[in-house]
């Protein structure tokens, strides 16, 4: 099974955009396509947010969906939400009817376990508060985060389930044991949770993936009546989470007993963790860190739609959904006892020697060839140096390494193709020519001098050309003439466009010598013929006086032969005695 991130390889453009917006660096790249890196990631999904040609993806789970559904178990919907950002003007009476139809036992709100877990926070710091920073456990891509890639900060994370996890508990309360239990959202990291604990939480589904299925059973959602029949009834303040500082309003008592800190995106979490080392144990003003990892909240997450309307558009429609909010926030008793250890991410801590061998693999041999540019994705060259090392990375992903290959590849082939080349710009000026093209137009003085005839205009060199230039740049046409004349010599010139109106190229074929051969051969051949129709005239003439003979002797002997017979006859002889002889 993937992971709750993965990559559809045969999508994958090898931009490296995914590596440039991945917080951890969790992508591998092997020949250009880039793959998740299952045990680095958090799931985050902000590559599925930014890939280019769609080709990472969150898994969707929907045969397995299918599958138990199928198994004759109460299968009981978890709803987000978030789900009146993405399921625009649908209550979650209409959501509720339809998954029913579908074959669910029964539908609640995941708010009702952000509640529970709003309500816990509230009564740890009504008791002396274990240390004097405490970050937020509802969403598990922080979580992880922490966890994996600043662990000195994992024993700050609240002792809570996530409200997922703690509206799963308050459904076995209420259902019993044998309930199973999916839920609906717009987040990947919630798969993780799905998969780490699949006795409590059977599956997670994304939006995208609910929407789909319920076309395939042809439910139109938005058609459906109210079905208030919630399991645990309706959601109050709890439907805020899934806004940045929904969380932190929900907990609030109106004292300052506590600072409360709201902070979404994984590099702003980073950031904010790593101004100053963990504090130690004090007795001042404690506070509190709502941490999510999509920005601006859950409303932002993987997946939901690019035309969700964004952060405060989601906000009116929580706000349109939700009934106003209590005084107090409500308590349950069976929330809390969740652990989240630190659990670091092994690093490769490679010598300074290999470093600055790998370096200068891609051409950076001095301080000055760092160019941190980022387009490789990682935000220094060492940084990419070590996931060269690494095996998380490729030689071509190194811009300038690609730049100056490709350059002295074309000037190389420039350099040596046995013929004349230029490259011009749009202006007609040259950009590039090799040796032979300086000798064709007598520049060689200037070439030898200088190792180029850049800014040259081509007319210049070429007078004799120059429509030929400008029809290509024009047109973005191909054009040959051949036997062409250029001062003393023949030629065959091709002009060709490489970007209309920006740039055009030819090459020239000095066919002199070719067109001198030529002639010698055919008047080797014309003394050859010549030769051939004499001595075949001749035969002609022999062969002829050879026949006159033939036939003189031929007819000398008839005669003769004639003559004898004759004269036998009158001797008396006949043919008889004569055959009997």
């Amino acid at each position: 099974m993937n992971g709750p991130v993965y990559t559809v390889e045969n999508k994958c453009q090898d931009c490296y955009k995914c590596v440039r917006h991945c917080h951890v660096k969790a992508i591998r790249i092997v020949d250009g396509k880039a793959s998740v890196i299952p045990e680095a990631c958090v799931a985050c999904g902000e590559c599925v947010k930014v890939c280019p040609a769609h080709a990472k993806k969150v898994r969707i789970d929907l045969p397995r969906l299918r599958q138990l559904l199928a198994s004759g178990a109460k299968v009981y919907a978890s709803i987000a939400p978030s789900f009146a950002g993405y399921f625009k003007g649908v209550t979650i009476g209409q959501l509720a009817a339809a998954l029913k139809m579908a074959g669910f036992a029964g539908v609640s709100e995941t708010a009702h376990g952000a509640e529970s877990v709003s309500a816990h926070v509230a009564k740890l710091y009504e008791a002396a508060p274990r240390t004097s920073v405490m970050i937020s456990s509802a969403c598990p891509a922080c979580v992880d985060f922490i966890r994996k890639y600043m662990p000195q900060w994992a024993r700050y994370i609240s002792p809570l389930p996530s409200p997922v996890m703690a509206h799963v508990r308050l459904l076995r309360e209420e259902l019993g044991n044998d309930a199973k239990i999916v839920f609906f959202g717009p987040c990947a990291a919630k798969k993780g949770e799905a998969d780490t604990h699949p006795e409590d939480l059977a599956l997670a589904i994304v939006f995208p993936a609910l929407e789909q299925f319920l076309q395939e059973l042809g439910i139109d959602v938005g058609g459906m009546e109210d079905d208030r029949d919630l399991v645990l009834g309706p959601a109050e303040e709890g439907r805020f989470y899934c806004v940045e500082g929904g969380m932190n309003d929900t907990i609030r008592d109106g004292t300052d007993k506590v600072r409360y800190v709201s902070v979404s995106g994984l590099d702003n979490l980073h950031r904010l963790l790593t101004a100053s080392p963990p504090p130690p144990e004090t007795d001042a003003r404690p506070i509190f860190i709502e941490a999510l990892a999509c920005h601006g909240g859950c409303v932002n997450g993987p997946a939901m739609r690019p035309d969700s309307g964004g952060t405060l558009d989601s906000l009116l429609r929580t706000d349109a959904i939700s009934p106003i909010r209590p005084s107090g926030t409500r308590c349950f008793t069976h929330c809390g006892g969740a652990s989240y250890p630190a659990a670091p991410v092994p690093v490769d801590n490679p010598d300074e020697a290999a470093i600055a061998a790998t370096l200068a693999r891609v051409g950076k041999t001095t301080k000055a060839d760092e160019l941190n540019c980022g387009a490789c994705g990682y935000s220094t060259c060492r940084e990419f140096a070590r996931a060269l090392l690494a095996g998380k990375a490729e030689e071509a992903m190194c811009h300038t390494f690609l730049k100056r290959n490709y350059e002295r590849t074309s000037s190389a082939l420039i350099r040596y193709i046995p013929a004349g080349v230029v490259i011009v710009d749009g202006s007609g000026c040259i950009l590039e020519c090799n040796r032979i093209f300086a000798e064709l137009v007598g520049a060689t003085v200037e070439y030898d001098a200088l190792g180029s005839l850049a800014g040259i205009p081509c007319d210049s060199c070429l007078p004799e050309f120059s429509d030929l230039f400008a029809g290509a740049l024009e047109h973005g046409s191909e054009i040959e003439k051949f036997r062409q004349p250029l001062k003393d010599r023949l030629v065959n010139i091709s002009v060709f466009s490489i970007a209309k109106g920006e740039s055009a190229g030819a090459v020239i074929q000095d066919v002199t010598g070719n067109e001198m051969h030529r002639e010698q051969i055919a008047a080797k051949a014309r003394e050859v013929i010549k030769k051939n129709v004499y001595t075949v005239q001749e035969v002609a003439r022999l062969f002829g006086e050879h026949i006159a003979e033939t036939e003189i002797m031929l007819n000398e002997i008839a005669g003769a032969y004639e003559s004898e017979t004759q004269g036998r006859r009158l001797n008396g002889g006949n043919s008889d005695s004569y055959l009997n002889g």
